[in-house]
C-alpha cells in the first residue's frame, strides 16, 4: 500500500497546482486558435504545445537542463533563432515595390510610432499603479509588439526582458494573426470613401542590379549609422541577397524553406517554455496584452495618417490605406489593405503598392529594435 500511495503522490493529478491547470487551458486555447481558426499556426501551434510541456507538473521540461530549457538557451537567450528566421524572411521577401516607390519607406517608418508611444505608456502605467512594475528595458520590449514582427519582438525581449518573453511573444503573434480583424475598422475610421477609392499608378519595373545593390546598400548604411541593428538587418539583407543574386539558388531555397521551417519549430517550443504558470500568470501579462494592442493600433493609425498627409503634397495620388501596411506583418497587412480597397472600388488593386510599406515595416521594426538596444540595452 505504501508503494501505491507513493505512486499516486507522484502523478500529475496530485502535484498539479491551479496555476498550471489554468495555463494548460490557455495553451490548449492557443492550439485551438492555430488549428480551428488558422491564427499564425506556424508559431502558435508549437508555442501552445511548448506551453503544455512547460506546465507538466514535476517534469522539469522548462528547467535549464530540460528539453525546452536546452532549446531556449541554445537559440533564444542568445538571439540565434530570430536571426535565422530573419535570414529566411529575407530570402522570401521581394523589395521591388519599395525600390520602385521609395517614398513608401516613410509609411513603414511612421508605423513604428506605436512602438515608442507604447514604451512611454508602459512607463506611465507602471508609475500610475502598484499592480505592474515595468523597467525601461521591459517597456522597450513591450513597445516592439507594435511593429507586428514576431522574430524582432522575441530578439529584443530575450535581450531586455527575458522574464516577459512568453507574454510578449504570445501578444506579438496573436496580434499579427488578428490583423484582418484589428486593422479594417481603424482604416475605415481614418479615411473617407473617396480616399479609399483612389487608384494608384502602376509601379515601374525594377532592374536586377537594383535588387542586388539594395541589400548591400541597406546593410552598409545600418553598419555605419546604427550598429546595434546590424544583427537583424544583416540577417535579413543576407537572405535577400542570396535570393536576388541568382547564383546560390540552393542556399536561398534552404533559407526560405528547410532552415526557416526547422528554426520555426525550435523557436516556438523554446518560447513555450516561458509560458510556465509561475512566469506567465501575473498582472504584468495583462498589461502587456493591453499595451501590445494599443501599440499595434497606433502603428496602423500612424501609417494611414502619414499617407493622408503625403497625399496633400504628392504629385501622384496615394491611397491612404496603404499606410496601414507599414506594420511588418508580411504579407497579411498588404492583403488586408487590398481587400479594404476593393470593397470601396472593386477594380482597385493595391496589393503591390501596399507591399512597399509592408517590407519597409520589416526594416523599420529591425531599426527600431536597434535604436532601443542602443538607448536602453
Amino acid at each position: 500500500m505504501d508503494a501505491f500511495y507513493d505512486l499516486a503522490a507522484a502523478t500529475g493529478f496530485a502535484t498539479l497546482v491551479p496555476g498550471q491547470a489554468l495555463m494548460i487551458a490557455i495553451c490548449l486555447g492557443l492550439i485551438w486558435l492555430a488549428i480551428a481558426k488558422e491564427f499564425e499556426p506556424l508559431l502558435l501551434l508549437p508555442i501552445g504545445f511548448g506551453g503544455l510541456m512547460a506546465n507538466a507538473p514535476g517534469a522539469g521540461i522548462a528547467e535549464a537542463n530540460g528539453f525546452l530549457g536546452i532549446l531556449y538557451h541554445m537559440g533564444v537567450s542568445n538571439g540565434l533563432f530570430p536571426l535565422l528566421i530573419f535570414m529566411g524572411v529575407g530570402a522570401l521577401t521581394d523589395f521591388g515595390p519599395l525600390i520602385s516607390n521609395p517614398k513608401t519607406a516613410l509609411l513603414g517608418a511612421a508605423a513604428q510610432v506605436g512602438i515608442f508611444a507604447t514604451l512611454i505608456g508602459a512607463l506611465a502605467l507602471s508609475d500610475a499603479t502598484d499592480m505592474v512594475n515595468f523597467s525601461i528595458q521591459d517597456a522597450a520590449a513591450i513597445g516592439i509588439i507594435g511593429g507586428a514582427d514576431g522574430p524582432t519582438a522575441i530578439f529584443l525581449a530575450s535581450r531586455l526582458a527575458p522574464d516577459l518573453l512568453g507574454a510578449i511573444a504570445v501578444a506579438a503573434y496573436s496580434y499579427m494573426a488578428l490583423v484582418p480583424i484589428i486593422q479594417p475598422p481603424i482604416m475605415r475610421l481614418l479615411t473617407t470613401e473617396a480616399e479609399r477609392k483612389i487608384t494608384m499608378t502602376q509601379l515601374r519595373p525594377v532592374k536586377k542590379v537594383e535588387k542586388i545593390a539594395f541589400p548591400i546598400m541597406v546593410f552598409l548604411l545600418c553598419l555605419f549609422l546604427l550598429p546595434e541593428a546590424t544583427p537583424l538587418v544583416g540577417a535579413l539583407m543576407f537572405g535577400n541577397l542570396m535570393s536576388e543574386s541568382g547564383v546560390v539558388d540552393r542556399l536561398a531555397n534552404t533559407a526560405r524553406n528547410d532552415l526557416i521551417n526547422v528554426v520555426t519549430i525550435l523557436l516556438g517550443l523554446a518560447v513555450g517554455s516561458k509560458l510556465a504558470a509561475d512566469k506567465f500568470l501575473s498582472a504584468e501579462t495583462l498589461g502587456i496584452l493591453a499595451l501590445g494592442l494599443i501599440a499595434f493600433a497606433m502603428g496602423t493609425a500612424s501609417g494611414v495618417l502619414l499617407a493622408k498627409l503625403m497625399n496633400l503634397v504628392s504629385k501622384d495620388p496615394i491611397n491612404p490605406l496603404i499606410g496601414a501596411a507599414g506594420v511588418s506583418a508580411v504579407p497579411m497587412a498588404a492583403r488586408v489593405v487590398n481587400k479594404v480597397g476593393q470593397e470601396a472600388n472593386p477594380t482597385n488593386y493595391l496589393l503591390m503598392h501596399a507591399m512597399g510599406p509592408n517590407v519597409a515595416g520589416v526594416l523599420g521594426s529591425a531599426v527600431a529594435a536597434g535604436v532601443l538596444l542602443a538607448l536602453v540595452g
